[in-house]
């Protein structure tokens, strides 16, 4: 499902225009990014939760040159953990 699919799911379940439905969603996922960047977590019960974890520096090896060590450095990722429910309908 591509995010204009999705416009269209949310704006039938939700009775909604498909205007009003990407504004919605739009205006979820600048929510969600600025919470993030903060720092912050996000919980939807039922649904999962949206945190930001830091994953440590470590070396690794270049593709093109198998033998030659690369530095990655640390960085911040988006992690997601399924809720109950969610991972209960999916089975």
């Amino acid at each position: 499902m591509n995010k204009a699919q999705l416009i269209d799911a949310i704006a039938k379940k939700a009775n909604l225009t498909k205007a009003d439905a990407k504004k919605a969603l739009d205006a979820f996922i600048e929510a969600t990014t600025e919470t993030l960047k903060a720092g912050d977590k996000i919980a939807l019960v039922g649904f999962g939760t949206f945190g930001v974890a830091q994953r440590a520096a470590r070396k690794g090896r270049n593709p093109q040159k198998p033998t030659q060590v690369i530095n990655i450095p640390a960085k911040k990722v988006v992690k997601f953990t399924v809720g109950s429910e969610l991972k209960n309908a999916v089975k």
